[in-house]
């Protein structure tokens, strides 16, 4: 990880916690990068002078999937969890504004590195299912390909599928003034909704499955990169959908 690109976007050294005149200064591992399709261990990128050798001579690689963006998931629920996943930003980082009674802001990941950008950007929200009990939601902003919305929707992606989109929408977001819509995808476990919005797909996938009763009205959205925001933001614990 190159200086710079922290985790937290704290500005301080990898592993390093506290600041401050007479802080003890704390060393803890981050999570070693991962595919974003399957959480294996990722091989670094080797830098190659022939760059004709190869289609992505850097890439980080994947056993099982081949070249891919790196996940990083050591982002916490914090105002500086939220900078680590600004900085670099290729696609949206969405939010649900007003937030759903009762619910909190539980953490980020992201996928890419400080060469790529970030490519793919997760949002995690928790607070109480409309039909009871908990419930869990991730926003996932990402490109074509990346695959982050179908491996937490809990399959093979990395994109919906050659069905998808085939009927009417099943639900909608709201940005900027404008209705997106959203369809529905067959996922086990969980409620799994995706679509383009400005140009990236948008996946939102609730657990449990009844929770998707949140999608009955249009849902809107804030995209967290927008300069000029003021919002305060209410942060919960780490969601457990967050791998790492």
């Amino acid at each position: 990880m190159a200086p710079g690109w922290h985790q937290d976007g704290t500005g301080m050294a990898p592993g390093v916690t506290g600041r401050g005149p007479g802080t003890v200064l704390q060393v803890r591992p981050l999570p070693a990068p991962t595919c974003p399709r399957c959480d294996s261990v990722l091989r670094e990128p080797r830098a190659s002078s022939r760059a004709w050798s190869s289609a992505w001579p850097t890439a980080w690689h994947c056993e099982r999937h081949g070249a891919v963006y790196p996940l990083r998931t050591g982002l916490s629920p914090s105002r500086q969890g939220l900078d680590g996943l600004l900085r670099g930003a290729a696609v949206p980082a969405w939010l649900p504004w007003p937030l759903p009674p009762g619910w909190l802001v539980t953490g980020f990941a992201a996928a890419g590195d400080e060469r790529s950008g970030t490519r793919g950007c997760v949002v995690a929200l928790s607070g109480p299912n409309p039909v009871g009990g908990p419930g869990e939601m991730l926003l996932v902003s990402e490109e074509l390909g990346v695959g982050l919305g179908a491996r937490f929707a809990g399959l093979a992606g990395p994109d919906p599928g050659a069905d998808f989109a085939a009927g009417p929408a099943d639900a909608l977001v709201q940005f900027s003034n404008h209705e997106f819509p959203l369809w529905h995808v067959a996922a086990p476990g969980c409620a799994a909704f995706a679509g383009e919005v400005m140009g990236s797909w948008l996946w939102l996938v609730l657990w449990p499955d009844t929770a998707g009763m949140l999608m009955i009205e249009p849902l809107p959205l804030r995209d967290l990169r927008d300069p000029g925001q003021d919002l305060d933001l209410p942060f919960g614990a780490r969601s457990p959908r967050l791998p790492g």
